[in-house]
Formats: C-alpha cells, structure tokens, sequence
C-alpha cells in the first residue's frame, strides 16, 4: 500500500482518541466492581480491556488511510496488547501500568545502540519531517534518548508511589504535554542545523 496523506486533525485523533476514552472510561467506572465468569474486576481492569481493541482499530484505520505505520506505532499496539492482557488475565493492573516504561526503554535503549555506533536511527524515522545536518541530528538523538529514558523512570515513580488516579492523569495529559514542550524546546536545534534554504 502506497503511503497517503490525510488531514492531520483525523490523524491526531485517531493517534490520542483511545487514550481519551480510555480516560473517560476510567473516571466513570473506576470506583465500580464488574463480575465475569465468576471473576470480579475492578473498573480499571476494564477501561483496559475497552482500551485494547479500540487502539487496535485506531491503528488499523490510521494504516488503511495513510498506507504507512511508524515502528513506535506498531511496537505500541504490540506492547498494548502483550501488557494489557496480561492484566485483564492475571487481573492485576501492574503489567498495563508498566508498559509505558517499556516502551520507553526500548526505543531510548535503541537510540543508545544507534550513538554508539555513531549514528542516529532517530534521522532515519523523522528525515523527511525536520531537515536537519548529521551533527544536528546526532545532538537530538542524544536528547530524545535522555528524554525517553527519563519519561521511563518517571513512570516508574509515579505508578509504584501514587496512586491510580495519578497515574492515569499523568499517561492522559501528562505525557502529552511533557512531549509538546519536550520538542518545542527543541526549535532553536531546528534552526541552527537546519538544512532547508532561506525564501527570500
């Protein structure tokens, strides 16, 4: 499948819609106990188990519209549904609130593989988005790194130390916001190394 264009509102929200409404679900049903099988489940347990398939569809429409998904993407839906089943089957909430902390040691781990060996698989991914020199790249793969793995350890302090509630505001507004200002801070990096011409 070609890769497409489409209008990047729907994009985002088909990126941050299952977050939301796993959000929402979970402010309605959090303090409920849900029977299944015999089992009961607490509200958190199934916001997760609503969470999953409408990831996966968010997903699988975002590749039917676009022709293109990004490695974190489909590690994501991966990570998602391995940890979040896990959840739901051993009905212990630990594992989806630890999958956030894996992903980001995957892919700052993998950002750290790629500056040892002096390049930047970050380039590879966002190229095309940020033309940059190879020097402003390499300055930014060691930041995203940093980033990524303080975004890991962030999660793990707040999961293990607060409780439900935190936890869940900061996956839904917290993250987003940290990476909004994470890469608006970035825009000085973007200039200096740019590599598109001046318009007169």
């Amino acid at each position: 499948m070609t890769e497409k264009t489409i209008n990047p509102m729907l994009k985002l929200g088909l990126e941050l819609g299952p977050v939301v409404l796993f959000f929402v679900a979970y402010t309605r049903i959090k303090d409920s106990q849900f029977e299944f099988f015999g089992q009961s489940y607490e509200g958190f347990i199934v916001a997760t188990a609503a969470f999953i398939p409408l990831l996966l569809i968010s997903t699988g429409l975002l590749w039917w519209l676009t022709g293109k998904l990004s490695k974190m993407q489909l590690m994501t839906a991966v990570l998602v549904v391995v940890f979040g089943g896990m959840s739901i089957w051993f009905n212990d909430d630990r594992f989806f609130k630890m999958k956030p902390t894996i992903i980001y040691l995957l892919f700052g781990g993998a950002l750290g593989v790629g500056l040892l060996q002096g390049k930047s698989y970050l380039r590879s991914v966002m190229d095309e988005m940020v033309p940059m020199t190879q020097d402003g790249w390499m300055i930014l793969t060691k930041r995203v790194c940093a980033f990524f793995l303080g975004l890991a350890v962030t999660n793990e302090l707040i999961w293990r130390l607060m409780s439900t509630d935190a936890w869940v505001n900061f996956k839904t507004f917290g993250l987003t916001a940290l990476v909004f200002v994470f890469f608006i801070a970035q825009g000085p990096l973007f200039s200096r190394y740019s590599t598109e011409e001046e318009k007169p």
